[in-house]
């Protein structure tokens, strides 16, 4: 039986991929000084962001229609950081639409 031309080409990763590791997060650092207090909220919220779109995603919510205020709430109970505003929840869900 003839095999396909694309198959022959693909190579095979060396290593394999380990998602499965406990995360450790990088050492924190200082913000820099002088910014006006509303650049620190944006940066944080940015981050706090971020980090419930990558939990979101991880357990299973990948469309931004499925992500209410009510499930990211409880998925920031879930891992252990406070619940954010109406602004940070829309983030969320800008953040799993434009990573499309």
């Amino acid at each position: 039986m003839p095999v396909p031309a694309a198959a022959l080409t693909t190579k095979r990763v060396s290593r394999p991929v380990l998602l499965d590791l406990p995360y450790a997060p990088l050492e924190k650092k200082a913000l820099p000084a002088g910014r006006p207090r509303e650049w620190y909220v944006n940066h944080n919220r940015r981050l706090k962001a971020m980090r419930l779109a990558i939990a979101l995603l991880d357990s299973g919510v990948h469309l931004p229609n499925q992500a209410k205020n009510t499930t990211i709430r409880s998925m920031a109970e879930e891992i252990g950081i406070h619940p954010p505003s109406d602004i940070t929840c829309h983030m969320v869900r800008a953040l799993m639409r434009y990573s499309r």
